[in-house]
This record gives structure tokens, C-alpha cells and sequence, in this order.
């Protein structure tokens, strides 16, 4: 995270903050993630059923797709100079645009859309994060996500 002054925050709206690494989403973490969840619907465990649908093979959750958002952008964001804590303020929007094939790499894209001074010390950014897919031209997902931070 890259400390910004808190009088600069608002420079940063409309702001592209970069791309993250690749990941590979392997079969080891979507079975990780469904145990956790209780998500065991056979198109994201069973290889030989999942070929037989319209995605070829097993495919990771959505929710698996989405929950890499905080270790995929954790070198990207912005955070106000002098932060004490910062917190998940949910989302505005979330599109799942195109299933994660197991075996594929994704990446993280952040853009800044908005800083909000809510209540005096806490700062409330939005910004989009797009999971691109290595090799597809449609993005996994397409969310507006909310953090506030508080200084």
C-alpha cells in the first residue's frame, strides 16, 4: 500500500493504480474453498463431469474469484497517511462476467473512483477491481468495492 497524504486522497479519483501479479488458480485452492464454504457443486470438483458442460472443466466459484481481491491488491491501493485501521465497506456492485477455468492465472486491476471524508479521520474510497483472466478477453469480474479507513 502507497501512504498518501490525506489532503492529496481526492487527486486519486479516476486514477488507474496498476496490475497486480499473476495468480494461478489451481484445483488444490477451489477444493480448499469449497471446504470452507460448503460449496461442493460438482462443476468446480468433478474434472470429468465439468467436461461434459459448456466450460470444458472445472471452473473456480465466483465468490473464490472475488475473495483474492485483498492479497491481489494488497501492493496497489492507496491508504491515507497516519492509518490506524482500515475496514471491508462492502460493495456497490459486483458482475461475474466469465468463469475462472482452473489451471488459468489472473491478475487484479484497481481504479480509484471515489474519496469520501464520511466523518472527521475516516475516509471512505471506492474504487473497481477488475480480475483479468490470462489469455481471455473478458474479465472474471467486475466489482466496486468499499474500504474506510480510518486516520
Amino acid at each position: 500500500m502507497t501512504a498518501v497524504p490525506v489532503s492529496e486522497l481526492k487527486s486519486y479519483i479516476g486514477k488507474d493504480l496498476g496490475h497486480s501479479d499473476w495468480l494461478l488458480v489451481d484445483q488444490q485452492r477451489v477444493n480448499q474453498f469449497a471446504e470452507c464454504t460448503g460449496d461442493h457443486q460438482f462443476i468446480h470438483l468433478d474434472e470429468e463431469k465439468a467436461k461434459q458442460t459448456p466450460f470444458g472443466g472445472t471452473i473456480a466459484h465466483g465468490f473464490l474469484s472475488l475473495s483474492l481481491v485483498p492479497a491481489l491488491s494488497a501492493g496497489l491501493l492507496i491508504r491515507p497517511e497516519g492509518l490506524k485501521m482500515a475496514v471491508n465497506y462492502g460493495l456497490d456492485s459486483v458482475r461475474f462476467i466469465q468463469p475462472v477455468r482452473v489451471g488459468s492465472r489472473v491478475r487484479l486491476n484497481i481504479t480509484v473512483l471515489d474519496v469520501t471524508e464520511k466523518n472527521p479521520g475516516q475516509w471512505l474510497i471506492k474504487a473497481r477491481s477488475t480480475l483479468e483472466i490470462e489469455g481471455v478477453e473478458k474479465p472474471a469480474f467486475i466489482a466496486e468495492g468499499l474500504s474506510l479507513y480510518f486516520v
